[in-house]
């Protein structure tokens, strides 16, 4: 029976990993052993950048929330704090997107929450 060396598939493998590759610069995107190196380095940055995202993203909420309630003359955390007394559930995300296009809406909340505050 001839012997079976798996070239076939070796080839199919490194091929995934290339084509990963592709756009890298010099030998990053033309050998296997260096493309195989930054392949496996950007999954690595990749998969902690998801986790990044929602910090940044969270963060970035936070500060539109307090700019905004700043200019109504009340600060973040008596903000929050006013709205979870009053009953009020609603995510950053949204208080943020209120804070940045309705103003008039987002101050009627900061209303309420110095009320229930």
């Amino acid at each position: 029976m001839a012997r079976v060396k798996g070239a076939m598939m070796t080839r199919k493998r490194r091929n995934k990993t290339l084509k990963l590759a592709k756009g890298y610069w010099g030998s990053k995107s033309k050998h296997f052993k260096m493309a195989n190196q930054a392949v496996m380095k950007s999954l690595t940055y990749a998969y902690v950048g998801r986790r990044l995202k929602k910090r940044d993203f969270r963060q970035l909420w936070i500060t539109r929330i307090s700019a905004a309630c700043k200019m109504n003359g009340m600060n973040y955390s008596t903000f929050m704090h006013g709205l979870k007394l009053a009953g009020i559930e609603i995510n950053r995300k949204m208080l943020a997107e209120m804070a940045v296009n309705d103003a008039a809406a987002f101050t009627q909340l900061v209303e309420v929450a110095k009320k229930a505050a």
